[in-house]
């Protein structure tokens, strides 16, 4: 299966300029994690997205996810898994029936956060195969932003592919990873919108 993202874009686009860094939260305290729960189990819809270490050779398999990325309409919050005291935040806000979590290409994410931190996805919205618009092509999020926003998505394959195990993330890696999540709900919200005004 492939994906809208595949498709060149028109360079002349404005860049999406994605959330401000002061909005964005690595949660690596209990204080961060008590006020990331408050924000996140208050919403009724979160973009969500994850990331994994790559792996470089030939049957090697990911012991990913490494981070997971949960976004309200105004602020990211980045949960490294590592962090022994974000998994139950998570692993709520994941396994809620009455928070609607929404992201692109998720197909990996359930079977790889079930094995590695037992957490059971719920009321989750692939928006890649949502959004489809031909039976053989998902819509990425680069085209999903490039169609709803006029605006292209910069993603860096440097950075998607950096080292995500790492305990101190730098600030590209931080502002990649919170666009990816917070960019899922904001398309999520122009689609719904759109589809209630032609109904």
């Amino acid at each position: 299966m492939t994906t809208d993202d595949e498709i060149h874009l028109p360079p002349e686009l404005p860049a999406y300029p994605g959330i401000r860094f002061n909005d964005i939260c690595l949660v690596r305290s209990p204080a961060d994690a008590e006020r990331a729960y408050t924000a996140l189990t208050s919403a009724d819809v979160l973009g969500f997205d994850t990331e994994s270490k790559p792996v470089f050779f030939k049957g090697q398999q990911s012991d990913g996810p490494h981070l997971i990325q949960l976004a309200t309409d105004t602020q990211v919050f980045l949960f490294p898994i590592l962090q022994i005291i974000n998994t139950e935040a998570v692993k709520e806000v994941l396994e809620s029936r009455h928070i609607l979590k929404v992201g692109f290409g998720l197909g990996d994410d359930n079977k790889r956060l079930h094995a590695k931190l037992s957490i059971k996805l719920e009321n989750v919205l692939d928006l890649s195969r949502a959004m489809r618009e031909s039976r053989h092509r998902d819509m990425g999020a680069k085209a999903a932003v490039a169609k709803f926003f006029g605006m292209k998505l910069q993603k860096s394959k440097k950075t998607s592919t950096s080292n995500w195990a790492n305990v101190a993330l730098s600030e590209r890696q931080m502002q990649y990873a919170a666009d990816d999540a917070q960019v899922a709900l904001l398309v999520y919200r122009k689609w719904l919108g759109l589809k209630s005004s032609k109904g």
